[in-house]
């Protein structure tokens, strides 16, 4: 069950993230400026946002393993009509309709593994889960590049849909889901408690000011690893002089160093933080203002192996706060809402950085350069650092109260 939960991970991000290394081919055969290129990466990840919530709600009415078979046809069918497609209007629909696919997975496929594993394994299967992400990234940079070189654009968006039909097919077969919980209040012996309203939820997401900057700081802050997945095998391959193949290689190698420093990351947020906790917030603004002034420095030189290591060295910082931000809304919110609350991060990452991060840079870049206008981008880490400050003033006070309220208060 895992496996295959992993595996449709693994194709939810490959379907995702192989736009990025055939923007050459797409940009040679259809003449688009760069603002269309990157509105391909962008209308992805509006979707997810847009649709996340409302569609984990029904995922968790209708049931999982329905829901997520019926989402991976969706995301492969959309990937293969990629591939198919005869314009940019089509490609451009097509990819809309894999964020559709994509939008609520993460979340009902928590959701089952957490059922199936016990207590004391859930962090450790749900981490593995997750990683499948970055793996995915990572796959769908390289292996986007390397098909595209060798036997056209087209034929990448098929090596990588054709696949996950096949796990969509298994998936029903051997995998079982769980019963849905009752939340009427008219279960079993009446007991089960009435529902929140949506007020009193709205109200507790976004009770504390700590978690409202960090909802400001983690959207704005995670633009920058999509603008890298998204530009750099565009950017390596104009200025490097990089056939699709090496670009989408090297872009691949600087996505797993956002990886490597997401899983670090937070787990140096913990240890800094375990006597100070205003760090839980100092500490991402450091990795936003790193990432910020390596990667100026690296696009602002001429080409070479320094601006190279520069960027792995940026992108490594890139997404480095992730784990801390999750980690800093759930202090600061009732434990009774916080499964919205998670979804909230999710919500404000697409929206605010995931989504319109790789737009900017294509729009950017058609005035400007690409250069340029890569240069420019990390001035949204700069201020997303400044949110990270702004949440640390009053951190403590609102994880020490939401303490408080949480053993006096029973939702």
């Amino acid at each position: 069950m895992f496996a295959l939960t992993f595996g449709l991970m693994l194709s939810d991000y490959l379907s995702r993230q192989l736009i990025g290394a055939v923007f050459p081919s797409l940009k040679a055969e259809w003449a688009l400026s760069d603002a269309q290129l990157g509105t391909l990466v962008s209308v992805v990840s509006l979707a997810v946002g847009l649709l996340c919530v409302p569609l984990s709600l029904v995922s968790d009415r209708l049931g999982r393993v329905k829901s997520i078979t019926v989402m991976a046809f969706v995301w492969c069918l959309a990937t293969v009509a990629c591939g198919l497609a005869q314009s940019y209007g089509q490609l451009l629909l097509a990819r809309a309709f894999v964020g559709l696919g994509e939008a609520a997975y993460g979340a009902a496929g928590g959701a089952l593994l957490a059922h199936v594993f016990p207590p004391k394994q859930r962090a450790a299967v749900l981490g593995a889960f997750l990683s499948a992400g970055l793996f995915g990234s990572v796959l769908g940079v390289v292996i986007g590049g390397a098909v595209a070189a060798q036997f056209g654009w087209r034929m990448a968006f098929f090596a990588v849909g054709a696949p996950g039909l096949l796990l969509a097919l298994i998936y029903p077969v051997i995998v079982r889901d769980y019963k849905t919980v009752d939340l009427t209040g008219k279960g079993k012996g009446n007991v089960a408690p009435a529902p929140l309203s949506v007020t009193r939820i709205a109200r507790e997401v976004f009770a504390a000011r700590s978690g409202n900057f960090t909802y400001l700081a983690s959207g704005l802050q995670m633009a920058m690893p999509a603008i890298l997945i998204a530009w750099l095998p565009t950017y390596l391959g104009r200025y490097y002089g990089m056939d699709v193949k090496k670009a989408a290689l090297m872009a691949g190698l600087a996505v797993l160093a956002s990886g490597i420093g997401m899983i670090f990351g937070g787990g140096m947020a913990d240890r800094l933080s375990a006597r100070h906790p205003r760090r839980r917030a100092i500490v991402p603004a450091v990795y936003s203002v790193l990432s910020a002034v390596v990667l100026i420095v690296a696009f602002s030189l001429p080409p070479g192996p320094v601006g190279l290591a520069l960027l792995l060295v940026g992108a490594l910082f890139a997404a480095a706060h992730g784990g801390c931000s999750a980690a800093i809304v759930c202090d600061v919110t009732h434990p009774g809402v916080r499964a919205t609350v998670t979804a909230m991060i999710s919500l404000s990452n697409n929206l605010i950085g995931l989504a319109p991060g790789p737009i900017i840079v294509g729009m950017l870049s058609d005035f400007f350069g690409l250069k340029l206008a890569l240069t420019l981008a990390p001035g949204l880490a700069l201020a997303a650092a400044v949110f990270f400050v702004a949440a640390s003033r009053n951190y403590a006070t609102d994880a020490a109260r939401n303490q408080t309220r949480g053993e006096q208060e029973v939702l």
